[in-house]
């Protein structure tokens, strides 16, 4: 029995290569899971699922075929594809979840995160994220001509790339007492997270007990995924 956990992958026209690797993840390497778990940044954006890419429908039907075969799929919205809906995940076989979702694994405890809500310290992305995930702010944008969002989309991409550069790098990483928080709050052992792009499992301090938390890597020069097993919990790299 085994569950593999992504994210952060990154998706987009520009990055064949990470393309191709994830189809031949979705055809050689899911398949031997008994659930897949993408936790955010499936796309490097998303401004809504009428967008007619190319890529979109490619990975959708990839998607769906690996449900055909038996393996479901799980989403958790990242902060860069917050906006995939129910359209996608219907083509797609896939179950849309909850920001923060707790599972029984093999005897464990998991919460499972994107991880952006865990940097608390970034209290300026704290305040964008606030205001981009309120509902009516995203039912305006959905409703806007679709080249309109694309050109908003890029701004908002420069932007916010723009503002990172001049940040310290600890501020864009999780607060160690929100980690804590979370865990303690949800009765958890384990957490496993993406979004920070620094792959390590560390120990958590959780009063009388050692709690766990499993960061995932990004996608950018090969695979990233931590697979649970009845016996652990393992961080994988692997080559596209």
């Amino acid at each position: 029995m085994t569950t593999f956990f992504i994210a952060d992958i990154h998706l987009c026209d520009q990055e064949p290569a990470i393309t191709a690797g994830f189809l031949r993840f979705l055809r050689e390497d899911a398949p031997k899971a008994d659930a897949l778990y993408i936790l955010g940044d499936l796309f490097e954006a998303w401004i809504g699922d009428d967008d007619p890419q190319p890529l979109h429908t490619e990975i959708s039907s990839a998607l769906n075929a690996l449900h055909q075969q038996g393996v479901p799929c799980f989403f958790i919205h990242g902060n860069r594809d917050f906006l995939l809906g129910r359209r996608f995940a219907r083509d797609s076989l896939m179950t849309l979840l909850p920001e923060k979702k707790v599972l029984e694994l093999y005897g464990r405890r998991v919460l499972i995160l994107h991880g952006d809500t865990l940097c608390t310290d970034d209290m300026s992305y704290q305040k964008f994220r606030k205001k981009v995930h309120n509902p009516l702010i995203q039912r305006i944008f959905l409703a806007l001509p679709l080249k309109w969002r694309l050109k908003i989309a890029a701004k908002m991409r420069a932007d916010s790339k723009a503002s990172n550069s001049h940040k310290d790098l600890r501020i864009m990483d999780v607060n160690q007492h929100a980690v804590t928080q979370e865990m303690q709050m949800h009765g958890v052992e384990w957490m496993i997270h993406g979004h920070t792009h620094r792959p390590a499992i560390h120990d958590v301090p959780l009063g009388d007990k050692l709690g766990h938390r499993a960061v995932l890597g990004a996608w950018h020069e090969e695979g990233s995924m931590v697979k649970v097993t009845a016996d652990g919990v393992e961080l994988v790299t692997f080559p596209f």
